[in-house]
């Protein structure tokens, strides 16, 4: 399985930005695709999950400003960003699996599949 992730770039607070993560290489409705995010200094963390190609599972950190969706013909899914903040600067990251439990959506462990990052600047 192949991750890539692009749509990242420069943005005033406030602003919105739409992240892409496209997926190849098995069925994509088997999968699980997660967001997650690591600005500098920190560890990374979840940000979302498109679940096993059905449903969104947002962490509480930015419901009502981030959404995801899922496109199963075209192998992607979509990070929606609004009301951007400085915090929300970081390098975001899509990543895969097939086994993930609704229990572990936030666990990086579960995710056995990385794309490469994209870093999303939010300046104030």
């Amino acid at each position: 399985v192949q991750l890539q992730a692009f749509g990242g770039g420069l943005v005033q607070a406030g602003g919105y930005l739409s992240l892409s993560c496209d997926v190849s290489g098995r069925t994509f409705s088997r999968y699980s695709v997660g967001w997650f995010r690591q600005a500098p200094g920190k560890e990374r963390e979840f940000v979302g999950v498109w679940f096993r190609g059905s449903y969104t599972v947002i962490d509480d950190s930015v419901k009502g400003r981030f959404t995801i969706s899922g496109d199963n013909a075209k192998n992607t899914v979509t990070l929606q960003m609004n009301s951007l903040r400085p915090e929300d600067t970081a390098v975001y990251y899509c990543a895969a699996s097939s086994s993930v439990m609704r229990s572990n959506v936030a666990s990086q462990l579960a995710y056995a599949y990385w794309g490469q990052g994209t870093l999303v600047t939010v300046s104030s």
